[in-house]
């Protein structure tokens, strides 16, 4: 059987057309970015001549251009860091007796309030209460905000997480760096607009926490190694060049232009040959950026680095500093290990001291070098934890709690030195400026200066957002 034979695909000639007609080399490329930076090839926000991750504006005015979101995986205890309860010091060991559902959702063994292994003192001029293993970040207290109204709704940790890192429990959406970057874009275009800086081992849920979900695949969270080479792959095998990948990737980009103009629909290849290209650009600019060693000494030694059998979240936390002052839109570094069932003295003392240094060292470095002010910093977990915990579980830990924990804030536009919201007595519930999660969603947005009801992506017959079913700026977190 014969075919006739195909006849020319004919469609009007459109400006990326036009562009991509300069030439697929090098030059043409600089040249598109040229025109790019000076305005005239960007057009509207959004628009493909300009890149998905070219810088767009802002829906109202910012107070913060970028975010790190630090992320303690587990469920750390807010009645052991930062909300002291001395009823439960007055309670501890005595039967619960608490009427009503369990709060952590533990229901075996005999429960028994749990009193702090720690003491609490003030700090700086807000006063603001924190734990006693907390050394250093005692030394910052008057830039951080201290958030103690928000609540959950899973104690179960893959839920949870992907509640707090996406809005959905269930999984399949967009992660809150994805739609940072869907909104504003990125201010390099050698880095991705979304960096994750995972610890030795994933989050439960794994990657689902970063996410491009629906969002086209350019906005995924692109995560780095915690140990060996942070990227694979990074640096091109010895035979071959700049000039011959240069050379493949041309030819990629023709093959790709002769199947998008027969299958516009097609959408998923091009953003694999941006991804292409952008890798091509990060090798010659993410070697040095990942070389924490270049810091000089007094830096390294403010984070806390080589300081310690395991410096591994104070290397995260300087290059989150070193991300986002080259442009990185969103970072999200991971400390693993906060599920303090047993044992909770030594559990979160070990998490705390892991963490202390290296976020203080953060937050003075942010603001020694004026980024601190349009930086948002948020340190949170899933969810906080109970405050008793079951008999049976050997030394003395807490279970999960969804109805209190604690987010801590600084820098972005949030009020520093002040604690925003309470918990009840014996810290099981939110009782004063309580929010949920995707209120507090909405106002990481905002302080970003996007607004989550314009923030919108059609999917599934429907425009969707981030808060799901739309939520409310807390007012009490904006300065």
């Amino acid at each position: 059987m014969s075919f006739p034979p195909r006849l020319p695909h004919r469609r009007p000639v459109a400006r990326r057309d036009a562009l991509f007609g300069l030439g697929a080399g090098l030059g043409a490329l600089a040249f598109t970015s040229l025109l790019g930076r000076d305005g005239r090839a960007a057009g509207p926000a959004g628009d493909p001549a300009a890149g998905p991750l070219a810088p767009k504006p802002a829906h109202h005015a910012a107070k913060a251009k970028r975010c790190i979101f630090l992320y303690m995986e587990g469920g750390p205890s807010h009645i052991d860091t930062f909300d002291p309860k001395p009823k439960l010091t007055e309670l501890d060991g005595q039967e619960f007796r608490q009427a009503g559902k369990l709060l952590s959702g533990m229901s075996s063994g005999k429960r028994r309030y749990v009193g702090s292994p720690y003491s609490f003192r003030r700090h700086g001029q807000s006063g603001l209460w924190m734990c006693d293993r907390f050394e250093h970040l005692a030394g910052v207290a008057d830039e951080l905000c201290v958030y103690r109204g928000c609540h959950a709704e899973s104690v179960n940790h893959p839920t949870a997480n992907l509640h707090m890192n996406t809005g959905n429990r269930f999984g399949g959406d967009p992660a809150v760096g994805a739609w940072a970057t869907y909104g504003l874009g990125s201010e390099n275009e050698n880095l991705p607009g979304f960096v994750i800086l995972p610890d030795v081992y994933y989050p439960q849920a794994g990657s689902a926490n970063w996410s491009n979900g629906f969002l086209p695949a350019h906005y995924q969270g692109t995560a780095l190694r915690a140990q060996g080479s942070p990227i694979l792959d990074l640096h091109p095998p010895a035979h071959m060049t700049a000039a011959s990948e240069r050379r493949s990737l041309d030819l990629l980009a023709t093959l790709e232009r002769n199947h998008a103009a027969d299958h516009p629909q097609h959408g998923a290849l091009a953003a694999r040959m941006h991804n292409y290209e952008l890798a091509f650009r990060m090798q010659a600019e993410v070697p040095d950026l990942l070389d924490v060693g270049s810091e000089p000494e007094h830096v390294r030694r403010l984070y806390g680095i080589g300081e310690g059998p395991d410096d591994g979240f104070a290397r995260r936390c300087l290059l989150a500093r070193r991300l986002v002052e080259r442009g990185v839109r969103f970072v999200q570094a991971y400390a693993v290990g906060w599920d303090s069932h047993d044992d909770l003295e030594r559990a979160h003392g070990a998490r705390i001291r892991a963490v202390d240094r290296p976020v203080a060292g953060l937050i003075r470095d942010l603001k020694q070098r004026d980024l601190l002010k349009d930086t948002l910093v948020v340190l949170c977990g899933e969810f906080g934890r109970s405050p008793d915990n079951s008999t049976g579980r050997g030394r003395v830990g807490r279970d999960h709690n969804a109805d209190a924990m604690t987010v801590l804030l600084a820098g972005g536009g949030v009020p520093a030195g002040t604690a925003v919201g309470a918990t009840d007595e014996l810290g099981a519930k939110a009782v004063e400026t309580v929010h949920p999660i995707r209120d507090l969603h909405v106002t990481l947005l905002h302080l970003l200066g996007l607004d989550d009801n314009k923030l919108t992506y059609f999917h599934g017959g429907r425009y969707k957002q981030l808060s799901q079913t739309g939520g409310r700026v807390i007012g009490e977190l904006i300065a």
